[in-house]
């Protein structure tokens, strides 16, 4: 979900080997790159640590669901020091387009099951004054790059990435951003959070789920976690991510239907 590059990825697998030290738990990194859907990767029955967005997990009933580990907390002001996300709302730097064209706006969105991509941008669409007008709208682009691509290309006028998508390539692909301004910043949400395959053993995740949650208290771990722009990770609040289906539900009925 946020391997975004190469050099991003590296940093990833290198939390990951230090998390399976820590815990004593043998975790292969196994490549699932874009245009795989995410849904085959969550259905895996070896899953040891894998992220989840929080609306396709809030949607599964609780005895399908894969078994939550934790959840990061960012090292961003937006998270407030809490394990929650936003989405930035962008345009290309060099347009003219004001926060007061949103509702005009061709609107892109990533994939419908997205919390970040889809129903956080709708939930901010159906607050602004007329957001019911919005109608234009551009998808699946499928991840954050289909944004930036579409933007790039004047597909879209606006589109939402993910905030933690946006600090990751802000810290390490600032170039891929570059063209990017930040019209505005939805409102947040439960992050996407580390879960393993329903049908693992208590004793390995017991051991994962220490070992993440732990992971800010050594020096080594704190390095690691800075490098990702994240402070620690947190036991996940099952009932924040359970909230989601009503915003959506909400924002439906702001909007008149889904785009």
């Amino acid at each position: 979900m946020y391997n975004l590059s190469p050099n991003i990825t590296g940093l990833w697998d290198r939390l990951f080997a230090w998390i399976s030290a820590q815990s004593g738990i043998g975790l292969q990194v196994i490549p699932h790159a874009a245009p795989a859907p995410l849904s085959t990767l969550w259905e895996r029955p070896d899953m040891g640590a894998v992220f989840m967005c929080g609306f396709p997990f809030s949607l599964l009933a609780p005895e399908e669901r894969p078994i939550p580990l934790a959840a990061p907390i960012s090292l961003a002001s937006w998270a407030d020091g809490q394990p929650v996300y936003a989405s930035h709302i962008v345009a290309a730097r060099d347009t003219a387009f004001a926060s007061s064209d949103l509702a005009t706006a061709r609107w892109g969105w990533t994939v419908r099951d997205s919390q970040s991509g889809y129903n956080a941008p709708r939930e901010f669409v159906a607050a602004l004054p007329n957001g019911d007008m919005v109608h234009d709208t551009v998808g699946p682009l499928l991840n954050p790059r289909g944004v930036i691509d579409a933007l790039s290309s004047g597909k879209i006028d606006v589109g939402a990435i993910d905030a933690y998508a946006y600090q990751l390539l802000d810290m390490h692909e600032p170039d891929v951003i570059a063209p990017l301004r930040i019209v505005a910043t939805t409102k947040p949400a439960p992050f996407p959070l580390l879960v393993a395959a329903k049908g693992q053993s208590p004793e390995i995740v017991e051991a994962l789920r220490r070992a993440l949650l732990g992971a800010h208290r050594s020096d080594e771990g704190r390095s690691i976690l800075a490098s990702l722009g994240l402070r620690a990770f947190a036991a996940p609040d099952i009932a924040q991510y359970d909230q989601l289906p009503v915003r959506a539900r909400d924002t439906n009925r702001a909007l008149g239907g889904s785009w």
